[in-house]
């Protein structure tokens, strides 16, 4: 799960909201169908907790803290040296962030093509990543 999804998934007037809360009440039936990373999270708390108010951001990132289906991977060293390395590898293209970057390095890892993202960063490189809502 991308910083877009969740900001799509908690914001109703989000055009395709309804789209990424569908997928999102489906994986979430099964555990360890919603992956994210401290690196999201951290772009996700920072930029809500800046538009919207206190008593709606602070609930909504609360509650994914605590879900039993949600699972919060960590970029640690290694992850954060594997991401930069693959960084440099990516001088055409330098719009991706770094934190979707960091993203790429767990879900090749652990097996995982599907993200749900509102930009098409994890489809430019080419390493058979699919976004979600299609």
């Amino acid at each position: 799960m991308d910083t877009w999804g969740w900001v799509a998934l908690a914001d109703g007037r989000e055009p395709r909201h309804q789209a990424v809360a569908g997928i999102y009440a489906n994986r979430s039936c099964a555990p360890g169908q919603i992956i994210t990373s401290n690196f999201v999270l951290d772009e996700l708390f920072t930029q809500y907790f800046a538009r919207r108010p206190f008593n709606e951001a602070s609930p909504f990132c609360s509650s994914i803290l605590l879900s039993p289906n949600i699972t919060v991977e960590f970029v640690d060293q290694e992850r954060f040296q594997t991401a930069f390395k693959f960084r440099l590898k990516l001088a055409d293209k330098p719009r991706i962030s770094f934190t979707d970057i960091t993203s790429m390095v767990i879900m090749r890892e652990m097996g995982i093509v599907d993200v749900m993202t509102g930009d098409n960063h994890f489809q430019q490189v080419n390493l058979g990543f699919r976004t979600l809502p299609e």
